[in-house]
């Protein structure tokens, strides 16, 4: 699938290449997310269908730790601030950001994080589905040899 792994199964540097396939992706329709002519509900569509999937290829095989759900919520966040604009307070009259709850509020998509939960257990369902006989199925279901290492086990 194209993806890279590590030695100690980390996919920092995976996640890392996606947020930058996203960003190029993201940079290259910058301008249609700042354009006044596009409805904030197309603009969404857009970010749904080709940001989305630039950067979420191949996560079912990834094993995110709160920093790595941390970084893919900044991006997401990120450009749905630029897809909803800012807003204008009542009392003031100043323009600010928009906070992470009006985000969730306006945007009715599920977040990245829960978008590759489900992806995980949906894969993981084709692959009990193979069989026996295939590698992905052994991977799966198989036991690891050797020992564990004597420190604390990292968060996951």
């Amino acid at each position: 699938m194209g993806t890279t792994l590590t030695d100690q199964n980390s996919i920092q540097e995976e996640i890392k290449s996606r947020l930058k396939s996203g960003n190029a992706c993201y940079y290259s329709v910058h301008n249609i997310f700042s354009s006044s002519l596009l409805s904030k509900n197309l603009k969404t569509k857009i970010y749904r269908n080709i940001i989305l999937l630039v950067v979420l290829y191949g996560c079912e095989t990834w094993s995110l730790t709160m920093m790595e759900e941390r970084r893919l919520s900044v991006f997401e966040n990120r450009v749905l601030r630029r897809v909803f604009g800012p807003k204008r307070d009542e009392v003031t009259g100043e323009w600010r950001k928009l906070h992470n709850e009006e985000l969730n509020d306006l945007h009715s998509s599920p977040h990245n994080v829960r978008v590759i939960k489900s992806r995980r257990v949906r894969w993981a369902g084709h692959v009990a589905r193979m069989g026996e006989g295939g590698a992905v199925y052994r991977v799966l279901v198989g036991k690891p040899e050797g020992k564990r290492p004597l420190e604390r086990p990292r968060r996951r």
